[in-house]
C-alpha cells in the first residue's frame, strides 16, 4: 500500500504550543496518523531538564554570519525530542540558544545566506519568511518562541493540510496556519553533483567552493553517517579554505 506521504510535501502546517506535554501529544498524534518523523520540525528554548543527553559530541563553536552553534548533538531521551530526527542546539539572533529538531533545524544550521545571512541576521522570523512563511505569522512565531513557547511545523501533501491543521488545534496548538513555506533538505546519501546542494547553500559559495563543500560533506558523511555533523564539518572546511568576496560569497581561496 502506498503511503499518502510518499509524494513531496506541498504545504506546511504550523502552530505554537505553550506546554511541552501538549507538544508531545501533538507529535504522537501526527505519527499515529502516518506522518513521517522526517517531516516534523520543532524549535523551542525551554525543553525540560529530564531530557538526558548521552553519547554527545561537542564541536568547537563556529560562526555562520550571526548563527553560532555550540553544536551539542546526540541521543535525547525522556522528552519529545526522542521522537524526532536531527536534534541540535543553535544560536539564533534575538532568541539565543534554542533546541531544534527535524528538517527546519537542519535548514537553519545549513543556511548562511538564504535563511539567515540574507535576512540580515534578523532572527527566526526573517528566517521563516525567507522560506516562504507570511510575515505576520513569522513574526508571531518568533515572539512566541522568544517567550518560551514551542514552534511545531509539519510538511504534508496539500490534501492533508486541512485535517493536520485541525489536529494541531485540537491538540492545543495556537496561531495554527497553513502556508507555502518550503523547508529545503539535502538528498539522502552522498552528493554526486553540485545541483544537489540546497539553494540556500549554493547561493553562498562559488562553483569551486561548492565542489569543495560537496567533497567534504561526502567524506564526513561516509565516516559518521550523520547528515548534520557532515554539514557542520563541510562548512568548517569551507571557512578554512575560502574568504568571502565583496558580495559575501565564499570565493577567495586563502593562501596556504
Amino acid at each position: 500500500m502506498t503511503s499518502a506521504f510518499a509524494n513531496p510535501p506541498e504545504k506546511c502546517v504550523s502552530a505554537a504550543f505553550k506546554d511541552e506535554k501538549k507538544l508531545h501529544d501533538a507529535i504522537e498524534r501526527l505519527l499515529n496518523r502516518g506522518v513521517p518523523k522526517e517531516r516534523i520540525s520543532i524549535i523551542g528554548r525551554n525543553f525540560q531538564s529530564e531530557a538526558r543527553i548521552t553519547g554527545f559530541l561537542t564541536h568547537k563553536e563556529m560562526i555562520l554570519d550571526g548563527v553560532a552553534t555550540g553544536a551539542i548533538y546526540g541521543s535525547l531521551f525522556g522528552s519529545v525530542l526522542s521522537l524526532l530526527t536531527g536534534v541540535g542546539v543553535l544560536f539564533i539572533p534575538f532568541l539565543g540558544a534554542v533546541v531544534a529538531a527535524g528538517p527546519l533545524g537542519t535548514a537553519l544550521l545549513g543556511a548562511t545566506s538564504g535563511a539567515l545571512y540574507g535576512a540580515l541576521g534578523a532572527g527566526l522570523g526573517s528566517a521563516l519568511m525567507s522560506l516562504g512563511m507570511p510575515q505576520e505569522k513569522a513574526a508571531i512565531y518568533q515572539t512566541r518562541v522568544q517567550a518560551g513557547e514551542f514552534l511545531l511545523a509539519v510538511e504534508v501533501p496539500a490534501d492533508k493540510a486541512g485535517e493536520t491543521f485541525l489536529l494541531l488545534q485540537s491538540a492545543g496548538g495556537e496561531e495554527a496556519a497553513i502556508t507555502d513555506m518550503q523547508i529545503p533538505s539535502q538528498p539522502e546519501g552522498e552528493l554526486t553533483t553540485r545541483d544537489q546542494l540546497s539553494p540556500e547553500i549554493k547561493a553562498d559559495l562559488s562553483e569551486e567552493a561548492q565542489q569543495a563543500f560537496m567533497e567534504s560533506y561526502n567524506q564526513n558523511l561516509s565516516q559518521s553517517q550523520e547528515k548534520t555533523n557532515a554539514l557542520i564539518q563541510a562548512w568548517e572546511h569551507i571557512k578554512r579554505l575560502f574568504d568571502r568576496d565583496e558580495k559575501g560569497i565564499f570565493s577567495k581561496r586563502k593562501s596556504q
